[in-house]
């Protein structure tokens, strides 16, 4: 229970740092950054018009290179329900 209750409180300080516009990074892990989306023109498919999406910010995760090689070194497959979509 102590686990959820820290991974819970964690997570909670990652969201507001990046609420707050910092990013969060972990070394040997990755960093949970900012990412900018510019303004474009999108299309609404049912009333076939065009429509200005403004331009916005999103959260994004990139893994360090430590655990991505970590990852390629260790996994030689996955279980079959869990392949790639």
């Amino acid at each position: 229970m102590d686990v959820l209750v820290s991974l819970e409180t964690f997570f909670k300080e990652v969201k507001s740092s990046l609420s707050g516009g910092e990013n969060v990074y972990i070394r040997g892990f990755g960093s949970f950054i900012i990412k900018r989306r510019a303004k474009k023109v999108g299309r609404h498919i049912k009333k076939n018009v065009s429509i200005e999406i403004p331009e916005h910010y999103i959260p994004s995760f990139k893994a360090a290179k430590v655990c991505v090689d970590q990852v390629k070194d260790n996994v030689t497959s996955l279980p079959e329900d869990e392949g790639e979509d």
